[in-house]
């Protein structure tokens, strides 16, 4: 299969400090949450694919995340008809690449997973923690949503190593924090050899695809409060570009920063 690239990254992350030093959590500026870029319609093609084949995979909601997901469904309808590149109507959307999407309300994020590049995640405050409610996930990196689902921030990273009692402290007080008006946003960076874009991995599984470091794969991940619902909506969305393609001090960067 042909890679999915983009020509360049938005950011360098690890040449920033500011998105670098953990957890790395700036303003969104702006309503920039979902956004279309040069490898949209290769990447819309992807999730198509990958939602008709096996949507059980991509796609989990729990029932106490309807409300939320109706109201993103919402949100992100509203917000491509004032996109540049979309046309919505009463009963389907056409993208930018052309291809016409039927809207279906009853499946709120599998029909958003047919309409837009970004990942989208739904975490609910349940008690005293954030819980993943639903989602729809077309290119996991190196996780699979079916044992994420349900679980709180803690358990979601349970697995990686650098989650310190001391960051996850952090996070669960920045999603504590987040204003309905002002969204968030972070990017990360990893090298990888496969460019594929649907990479899941169960827990404890060792990683078995960085031995060469080919490609370097980052996402933009975006946090934005629903009003309504108060849910926080974790939109990813996903570049993908060939390492000898990134600017030379990037390159030289990388070693420094451990990718």
């Amino acid at each position: 299969m042909t890679p999915i690239l983009q020509k360049s990254l938005p950011q360098i992350v690890w040449t920033d400090p500011k998105l670098s030093r953990l957890p790395g959590v700036l303003p969104l500026a702006g309503d920039g949450w979902i956004s279309v870029d040069d490898a949209f319609a290769a990447q819309m093609a992807e999730r198509d694919r990958l939602i008709a084949a096996m949507p059980e995979v991509v796609h989990a909601m729990q029932e106490q995340a309807r409300p939320a997901a109706e109201e993103l469904y919402a949100r992100v309808l509203g917000k491509l008809a004032v996109t540049e590149g979309y046309r919505v109507g009463a009963g389907s959307v056409v993208r930018p690449d052309g291809v016409e999407v039927a809207l279906d309300p009853d499946v709120p994020l599998l029909t958003l997973g047919r309409l837009v590049q970004e990942d989208l995640c739904l975490m609910q405050h349940r008690g005293d923690e954030y819980v993943l409610g639903g989602a729809i996930l077309c290119f996991p990196a190196s996780w699979s949503l079916d044992e994420k689902l349900g679980r709180a921030l803690v358990g979601i990273h349970a697995r990686v190593a650098h989650y310190t009692d001391d960051l996850a402290r952090r996070v669960q007080r920045m999603f504590e924090v987040i204003r309905v008006e002002q969204p968030l946003y972070r990017m990360n960076a990893l090298v990888y050899t496969d460019a594929a874009l649907h990479q899941p991995r169960r827990e404890g599984d060792p990683r078995l695809d960085r031995t060469e470091g080919k490609y370097l794969r980052s996402e933009r991940q975006c946090f934005l409060r629903l009003p309504q619902s108060d849910a926080v909506v974790f939109a990813i969305h996903t570049y993908t570009v060939l390492v000898a393609d990134l600017p030379p001090d990037a390159r030289a960067a990388m070693a420094a920063a451990r990718l």
